[in-house]
């Protein structure tokens, strides 16, 4: 089963990092990373740009558009993991790993249902 692990921090904490700092803690991710593809279980990764240059759809009647995420916590969604795991203690064991390497924040550990269009949701 796939899992998302979505990766929670403080953007502007993060934001702060230098060059270095940035550096070293993307060497260590990396390791788990690689793990994980030398394993066949790593999916799609993805950093997500700043909030700032990002924007919210309303969906409201009709809909509005928004510069920003607009959302009410003090961690920002700054990217996610697609993994292949058996079940939620292996995706949350590996959330662990990624925890262990990049410390702070949070991740969110969720099953993803694979949308394919004519077909179902598995």
């Amino acid at each position: 089963m796939l899992y998302a692990i979505l990766c929670y921090h403080d953007e502007d904490f993060v934001g702060s990092w230098s060059k270095d700092q940035d550096d070293a803690v993307m060497k260590k991710l990396a390791v788990v990373q690689e793990k994980l593809t030398k394993q066949g279980r790593l999916g799609p990764v993805a950093r997500l740009l700043p909030t700032t240059a990002a924007a919210t759809l309303r969906k409201e009647d009709p809909p509005l558009v928004l510069d920003g995420p607009y959302a009410e916590t003090k961690e920002q969604l700054l990217g996610f993991y697609i993994v292949d795991c058996k079940n939620l203690d292996d995706a949350l064991d590996v959330a662990r790993e990624l925890g262990a390497a990049n410390p702070g924040g949070a991740y969110e550990v969720r099953p993803v249902g694979v949308f394919r269009p004519g077909g179902n949701l598995t």
